[in-house]
């Protein structure tokens, strides 16, 4: 059974940090990419970030340089280090991953806030 828990989201200042955190369990890890997506209040569900089996990171244009996505294969767990937060970044953020022949599998989500 394919299981991702979010954690590591909360409050943060304009101009913060936080780390995300995805932990899995239920499929072979490093065989697959990983991704990031988020959803703000009224909007539709963004992809923010993925990275490949191999390790090469995709952002989108509006995180690029301030959102770094890695993975720790051992741990099998993905990240999502966010600095320089602005207020449009406040969203329910959600691990992802599609997982052949089972398909597609989504956190619980965990909410940032960011706010002065």
């Amino acid at each position: 059974q394919v299981q991702l828990v979010e954690s590591g989201g909360g409050l943060a200042q304009p101009g913060g940090s936080l780390r995300l955190s995805c932990t899995t369990s239920g499929f072979t890890f490093r065989r697959f990419a990983m991704a990031w997506h988020r959803q703000a209040p009224g909007k539709q569900r963004e992809l923010v970030a993925f990275i490949t089996s191999a390790g090469e990171a995709n952002y989108a244009d509006s995180v690029t340089g301030r959102f770094t996505i890695s993975r720790d294969n051992d741990e099998k767990t993905v990240y999502l280090q966010m600095n320089n937060l602005k207020v449009e970044d406040t969203a329910i953020y959600f691990c992802h991953v599609n997982v052949y022949p089972t398909g597609e599998h989504w956190g619980q989500g965990t909410q940032v806030t960011v706010s002065s």
